[in-house]
């Protein structure tokens, strides 16, 4: 069972043109379409991947935050963004923690959540990355609950599965304190 179709990599180094038929035939299949931009290279890239991919997910896209337009953009489409501070403050894409947009998307209305991205290159598991956006930006459970959400909606699985596992989110987010 194949999901989805994805490309990742360093988007700044690698010409979108290379993979358009690609996700052209994905699409065509009834793929979903996922899509890394925004990360090595500006929101020319993320509004580069949206033109030629069309994904309801980017993998990154913290540059974003540059363009308010595209910003608006990615609000009002609900394109949804899978974010990884400690990630792009380990490849330099932000000089410290801090500096990350993260916060500034999710106020700003765009579908986030947090991710981890390289594990085993960034040595950051989700408990970590929660407790910097907690002590960063003063995350609380209802931020982390709201991100959860974003993520499970713009999952790759039947609807059914979703109403399941949005329940299970509820509960936990009832019952557990961070």
């Amino acid at each position: 069972y194949v999901a989805a179709f994805d490309i990742a990599g360093d988007e700044a180094g690698c010409p979108i043109t290379n993979h358009v038929a690609a996700f052209n035939y994905a699409r065509e299949r009834g793929l979903h379409i996922t899509a890394h931009a925004g990360e090595a290279a500006g929101p020319e890239s993320v509004w580069e991947t949206l033109e030629h991919f069309k994904p309801s997910r980017i993998g990154h896209g913290a540059r974003s935050a540059e363009d308010e337009k595209l910003v608006k953009h990615l609000r009002d489409t609900k394109i949804h963004l899978e974010i990884c501070p400690s990630c792009n403050v380990q490849t330099s894409m932000y000089n410290e923690y801090k500096d990350h947009p993260v916060d500034k998307l999710k106020k700003e209305g765009v579908s986030i959540n947090i991710n981890t991205d390289c594990r085993t290159i960034v040595h950051v598991n989700m408990s970590n990355e929660y407790q910097r956006m907690q002590q960063t930006f003063g995350w609380t459970k209802q931020d982390f609950y709201d991100c959860n959400v974003n993520a499970l909606k713009a999952a790759f699985i039947p609807n059914e599965l979703k109403e399941k596992w949005n329940g299970h989110l509820l509960r936990k987010q009832e019952a557990t304190a961070i």
